[in-house]
């Protein structure tokens, strides 16, 4: 039909079916919350709208109308209406609902929209290996830590990578899924220094070694106890082995000897002094703490 308009007006078929979708949509927003007032309640209290517009995630076409700035989220969101925003929430494994899911849920389509710039190569299980000696190797060897370089390693052993802002307020520090047959590990920015950040990359790769095939329909932000243990568990092994930990703990008031210890095993600082604070056999308002946080 917007074929046979097209060629008897001259208007673009495109634009024909654009409108009758955005009719369609609108329908959809005010069956479900029956007034134009409900709509503004609901998606400016709960769709962090300011924010939104601050960080530059979504250009609103038009921010004096509500019903095209609920389109315009939807359209961010990759969702037809917001029944199906809401069933998209159910596939985040997150132990938390409300506002904080919702938060969440846009923060998943700013990395995913960020990620479709990543040129990355086929994914197998080996690569995950190869990843995680490089990321140790790179943590020894940097001072400070490089996104882009990161994200380089990430897409070069078939992993998109995207370290991006979270909404204020919302409580999450990183999710794991899985995008066709790769793997993605989106993390935010709230960490203090280099043994936090690393912590959270080998979490997350934690959960693509074990918890692969479950994110092929879920995204991974808080799975079951079991998950969360075995992840964490995974990241404390990468970053300091069983071994060369007991080796630290028996000498961990001497620093020079830690110092021999983070040179033997090339194990960053860092990760050493963050274990200790962690494990509270130094305080981290210690001077050997802070000198070494960010080594």
């Amino acid at each position: 039909m917007a074929a046979n308009i097209e060629r008897l007006t001259g208007i673009e078929s495109s634009f024909i079916i654009n409108v009758e979708n955005s009719r369609k949509i609108k329908e959809r927003i005010i069956d479900k919350f029956k007034t134009i007032e409900n709509v503004k309640k609901e998606i400016k209290s709960k769709y962090c709208l300011n924010e939104l517009k601050k960080q530059g995630w979504i250009e609103f076409k038009d921010e004096s109308n509500i019903m095209q700035m609920c389109i315009d989220i939807l359209d961010f969101l990759k969702v037809r209406d917001f029944d199906a925003a809401e069933k998209l929430e159910e596939q985040v494994l997150f132990k938390k609902s409300g506002t904080d899911l919702k938060k969440i849920s846009l923060w998943i389509a700013r990395c995913d929209e960020i990620s479709k710039k990543q040129k990355i190569n086929e994914y197998n299980s080996y690569n995950l290996l190869l990843l995680i000696k490089d990321l140790k190797k790179y943590a020894y060897t940097k001072k400070g830590i490089i996104i882009e370089e990161i994200t380089k390693l990430f897409n070069l052993y078939g992993i998109y990578f995207v370290c991006e802002k979270a909404l204020s307020g919302s409580k999450v520090r990183g999710c794991f899924k899985v995008k066709n047959r790769n793997p993605a590990v989106y993390i935010t920015d709230n960490y203090a220094g280099k043994d936090s950040f690393f912590f959270e990359l080998f979490h997350e790769l934690g959960h693509c070694k074990s918890d692969y095939n479950d994110a092929k329909n879920k995204v991974i932000i808080d799975g079951n106890k079991e998950k969360e243990e075995r992840a964490d568990n995974f990241s404390l092994s990468c970053m300091i082995g069983e071994k060369e930990w007991k080796e630290i703990i028996e000498k961990y008031k001497d620093e020079k000897i830690l110092y021999q210890i983070s040179n033997r095993y090339e194990i960053p600082m860092s990760f050493i002094v963050g274990r200790l604070a962690k494990n509270k056999y130094i305080k981290y308002s210690d001077q050997f703490y802070i000198k070494n946080y960010k080594n």
